[in-house]
């Protein structure tokens, strides 16, 4: 993929912006006069080739993070895969030309960037950046950076390992997949068991689950087998106690939480990245990306729109950017 030279920068930035919080559909506008954000030290620049939407992005949208969140107008967008054309003097490990993918914000809900990946262009930190694993377009790079270290991290932190039995409630969706993909390919779990709607019970069973549990005919916390570990991608913690063993982990990324769960919130990590590539590579672990998309730039608005009946399968991602 061509990319301008860092000597023909635009100094103008196509992106979707929003200037009060509110719902996508009221509050989004495309706007072609955002400026190019100018690199610092330790970042690059990238040409944005194909953007993914997170739940985090419309909750941010609503102003769910006001209190810690950078000022408005904003363009929203934390995953993102593209090209590098301009960098840092402190940059060490890309180059103009390099193509890229990350999670561009360090620390999710900490004054995120004001110009994210739904633009033309984004400057971003070089540590949250990674090389695009060879075998993986844009789009399904751009799919990966959130929901793949959060699913890592999160197994990671709280201590999961080999031979141990998950439950991953939400499993079809951006995090979920990942988590069950993880859990068996990388760290090697004894049992995967995961909840989806119907129509969804062979995708899990497809990334590795050995168990599909279907959640609008049966309640997982009345199964009689309880896990090591419950990964709850979708705010169920109060439910999510009752399906692990004494001793066992709980852990939620979405609040509120009921003890002894622990929430997980993200630390955003290039290396996190590095290290799952030859998983990545060898297509043990793979992106999982929703039918309706990639949807084009201009139909942005509708990607949130879907996003936000959380209904979506995987990820949603804008590809090409303009």
């Amino acid at each position: 993929m061509a990319a301008p030279s860092s000597a023909s920068l635009p100094s103008k930035n196509k992106a979707w912006v929003y200037s009060e919080y509110g719902k996508s559909v009221d509050v989004l506008k495309l706007d072609s006069n955002v400026t190019v954000p100018e690199v610092k030290e330790d970042q690059v620049l990238i040409k944005v080739v194909a953007a993914a939407l997170n739940p985090i992005d419309y909750k941010r949208l609503l102003g769910f993070f006001k209190a810690s969140d950078s000022p408005l107008p904003t363009v929203p967008g934390y995953d993102v895969a593209g090209v590098v054309v301009k960098v840092g003097s402190q940059v060490k490990n890309f180059k103009e030309g390099d193509e890229v993918y990350g999670d561009i914000n360090e620390k999710a809900v900490d004054h995120p960037k004001v110009i994210g990946s739904l633009a033309e262009y984004t400057a971003v930190e070089e540590k949250v950046l990674a090389l695009k694993p060879k075998n993986l377009s844009f789009v399904e790079a751009a799919s990966l950076p959130l929901a793949i270290e959060t699913a890592y991290e999160g197994l990671e932190h709280f201590g999961f390992s080999a031979g141990k039995s998950i439950l991953v409630l939400g499993g079809a969706g951006g995090v979920g997949t990942q988590v069950i993909q993880l859990a068996k390919h990388v760290f090697g779990a004894s049992k995967v068991a995961a909840t989806s709607s119907t129509g969804k019970l062979e995708l899990l069973k497809s990334l590795g689950a050995d168990l599909a549990i279907d959640y609008t005919k049966e309640n997982f916390e009345d199964l009689p087998e309880k896990f090591d570990f419950v990964y709850d991608t979708v705010g169920q913690s109060d439910r999510a106690v009752k399906a692990v063993k004494e001793g066992g982990h709980v852990v939620t990324i979405v609040g509120p939480v009921t003890p002894p769960a622990s929430i997980f919130l993200l630390t955003s990590d290039g290396s996190v990245l590095e290290k799952l590539k030859p998983y990545l590579e060898s297509g043990k672990v793979k992106p999982v990306i929703d039918p309706k998309g990639p949807f084009p730039f201009s139909k942005t608005i509708e990607a949130f729109s879907h996003l936000e009946s959380n209904r979506a399968t995987g990820k949603l991602v804008i590809h090409p950017i303009p």
